[in-house]
């Protein structure tokens, strides 16, 4: 049996779908990061996911057994705060935007101004069944008016216990269609967020390993950084999806329990 490179130094994780589903955790998942602490490795958890907070995303994963501390913890929403902050400076002055994202994370953007007729950016993230015609045209006049689109993510879809169910990258591909713009993505799969996560454990590409079950999202964003890919048939997982893709993961593994056959020794 293969084992993973030995300079492997940092595990990075997809949550949902990986880890747990619905707040259900994938068995072994738990024993899995116990094990990677017991042989210190640094993780971090790296999420598309725009209806939790930071606080939440920790206590989700501590009510399946998995202990984390907040700083290890990535988010798209969290990526697009430092973005919208650095813009702000660059730009000499206080920026306007409107976000059209969960009340869980509207926090996270307290320092900007909102404004929902004229923003210099539109914040798109998860709002559930907040979808409707009236509001996607408004998005689409702010656009129009000259604000740029912001993206939390463009995922396809994403797995529930009933199932796969649409997610937010349905509106993102219309309104960048209706409004002749690219929005600006930031989480997976984008480099610069891979490359944050990198940063906040202080490892290059090569010492990480990436796990998690969207073929396209979290292997094939860790792989434009050469980062060693690991796709889980958990989650979103499916196979006539993965047999379809161009991207080809560097391991494919059942679950994330099967992962601890391929560590290292030590």
């Amino acid at each position: 049996m293969m084992h993973l490179p030995a300079q492997l130094k940092l595990f990075i994780f997809d949550i949902d779908g990986t880890l747990h589903v619905d707040g259900q955790e994938i068995a072994g998942a738990r024993a899995l990061i116990q094990t990677l602490r017991d042989q210190n490795y640094a993780i971090r958890f790296m999420t598309n996911t725009t209806t939790k907070s930071q606080a939440m995303l920790v206590e989700q994963l501590e009510n399946v057994g998995i202990q984390v501390e907040q700083n290890e913890i990535l988010s798209a929403s969290e990526a697009s705060r430092t973005y919208l902050h650095d813009e702000q400076i660059n730009l000499g002055r206080k920026i306007k935007i409107w976000t059209v994202v969960s009340e869980n994370i509207q926090a996270d953007f307290s320092e900007f101004e909102q404004d929902q007729q004229h923003p210099d950016f539109v914040v798109i993230g998860d709002i559930g069944n907040g979808w409707n015609i009236d509001l996607l045209n408004q998005i689409f006049n702010c656009l129009n008016q000259g604000a740029k689109l912001i993206a939390l993510h463009k995922n396809k879809f994403w797995q529930t216990q009933e199932g796969l169910k649409v997610d937010i990258g349905l509106f993102v591909a219309g309104l960048e269609y209706v409004s002749n713009q690219t929005a600006l993505i930031m989480g997976k799969p984008t480099v610069a967020f891979f490359q944050q996560v990198l940063a906040s454990a202080d490892c290059s590409a090569h010492q990480a390993i990436l796990i998690g079950d969207d073929i396209d999202s979290d292997v094939g964003g860790a792989q434009r950084l050469e980062i060693f890919a690991a796709l889980v048939k958990t989650g979103k997982y499916r196979a006539s999806y993965h047999a379809e893709s161009k991207i080809q993961p560097d391991l494919v593994l059942e679950s994330v329990a099967e992962l601890a056959q391929y560590l290292p020794e030590k």
